[in-house]
């Protein structure tokens, strides 16, 4: 890449993309611990305490949103519905995870 960007000025951008890729990479996630959950995105992060969590909504795609006693939701940017169980399992038993519905149930 470095080639590439010294061409000329304007081609300095091209470094840019990784640079900021890199940059999501290392910033962007959740962190779990005995206060609540800490929801890390590229420019901020927002605590959300354990007793102002209502709930937790699975978009249609998959994401994951908490759901706050405010009534507002904070996305959860690098987990999935896949990941539910392993929420619950980190949360110390503040997070319950319904069981799927099995063909007799249907």
């Amino acid at each position: 890449m470095l080639p590439l960007a010294t061409v000329s000025g304007w081609t300095l951008v091209v470094l840019l993309v990784p640079a900021v890729i890199a940059a999501w990479v290392v910033r962007v996630g959740v962190d779990i611990g005995d206060d609540g959950l800490t929801v890390r995105s590229l420019l901020g992060q927002r605590q959300v305490p354990w007793s102002r969590l209502a709930g937790i909504r699975v978009a249609p795609r998959g994401d994951l949103w908490l759901v706050t006693t405010a009534r507002t939701e904070v996305r959860l940017p690098v987990m999935r519905a896949r990941d539910l169980p392993r929420l619950a399992a980190l949360s110390g038993g503040r997070l319950e995870v319904p069981e799927p519905p099995t063909e007799k149930d249907q």
